[in-house]
């Protein structure tokens, strides 16, 4: 068997366009892939594009030959852009060998450890964390700072994120499992008083309490000896950027994303470097449904995994898919289907085209500022 096409697609989703990658074959087998990254859909469809000439006529199957390819022999390695294209293309090959030898991914890696994978979505506020206890999760996800981020300042933050855990925590009791993303936007001690904050409310991990470029800063984290988990590694790419952070011990939860960082092949790499260093796996995953199914066959198969994260961007990210994936009581059901257990329906990509970001000067597609002007993390 040999690959004949690389095809990629874009599509508006719910809440951001996902970025699809399906490989075709001489025996008429395929495969599908995801590499969404927000606002960089072009770029990453580019990269796909790219990668694609140096793989048409290899044999799929050969999945980490196929990978070591990508990342080795074009010189420039690493960064979201690139893993976002190596990570589309890697899981539509799992797909794809899934499918030919009749099996679903996570047997190919070696079984499920699991009958069935736990998941948490978003809750914005206390009413967003109702809606996802009635629609069965016994998590969520909540930021760190307020959502009006143009009329929200630092010295507002400790004593508002307070109130808002207090309040959720009151509402919805303690079998409920919060957990805090602050996005990096925090210097780190300012992080650590948010931190401090909310220890007493059982938070079950306090997410990128600072930027991802400075292991010194979550050093700080760490020293201040919060009782409340530390949790990062959206913005962490390939196994490489998680070597330190994972050998120093910097984090008690690491977050890699399977649509950014390889795919698969690397994402299960870097949860089992995760694992001799007894530091729990819960990967990043606000993104479409072949992400979530990728990641959901992965974590089926890693002992160290806690959670997976979910956006449920209705009605799409199931109407796209032919066979959606089942979500019962906030656990995801294991496929027992070749590859990832779904396929992609072509013909909705009709009905939702691209939409391209709004221009960060209209303060709605990630970007906001301080209260003086400057630019600030977002």
């Amino acid at each position: 068997m040999k690959i004949t096409d690389i095809k990629t697609f874009v599509m508006k989703g719910g809440n951001r366009n996902w970025v699809f990658c399906k490989v075709e074959t001489d025996e008429g087998i395929h495969g599908w892939g995801e590499g969404t990254l927000e606002g960089h859909e072009r770029a990453v469809e580019q990269g796909i594009k790219t990668l694609a000439t140096r793989l048409i006529d290899r044999d799929p199957t050969q999945i980490e030959l196929n990978w070591q390819i990508m990342y080795r022999h074009g010189f420039w390695r690493g960064g979201p852009v690139m893993g976002s294209a190596m990570a589309g293309i890697d899981i539509a090959l799992w797909d794809l060998t899934g499918k030919a030898y009749d099996l679903p991914v996570y047997k190919l890696l070696g079984g499920a450890v699991r009958e069935r994978v736990r998941a948490y979505t978003h809750a914005g506020d206390l009413r967003g964390g109702w809606d996802a206890v009635d629609q069965g999760f016994s998590a969520f996800k909540t930021g760190g700072w307020a959502a009006g981020y143009n009329e929200f300042y630092e010295a507002d933050v400790v004593d508002a994120l307070h109130e808002k855990i207090k309040g959720m925590r009151k509402e919805l009791g303690d079998d409920v499992e919060i957990m805090i993303d602050n996005h990096g936007r925090s210097r780190p001690s300012l992080a650590n008083r948010q931190i401090a904050a909310i220890d007493e409310f059982n938070i079950t991990f306090f997410e990128e309490p600072v930027p991802p470029d400075n292991l010194d800063a979550m050093e700080q984290i760490r020293a201040a000896g919060h009782k409340t988990d530390i949790a990062t590694g959206e913005r962490l790419f390939f196994r490489y950027g998680f070597r330190d952070i994972l050998h120093r011990r910097l984090a008690d939860v690491i977050q890699p994303d399977i649509a950014h960082t390889g795919g698969i092949t690397e994402i299960k790499k870097i949860a089992q470097m995760a694992e001799i260093e007894y530091i729990k796996f819960a990967p990043h995953n606000p993104n479409g449904p072949l992400s979530t199914a990728a990641s959901m066959h992965v974590c089926a198969t890693v002992p160290n995994f806690q959670i997976l994260e979910t956006a449920r961007d209705m009605p799409w990210h199931d109407k796209v898919q032919t066979t959606p994936l089942v979500l019962k009581d906030g656990y995801f059901e294991l496929p027992t289907a070749p590859g990832l257990g779904t396929d992609i329906d072509e013909s909705v990509f009709a009905e939702r085209p691209y939409i391209p970001p709004e221009p960060v000067e209209s303060g709605v597609s990630g970007s906001w500022n301080a209260e003086d002007g400057s630019p600030a993390d977002v």
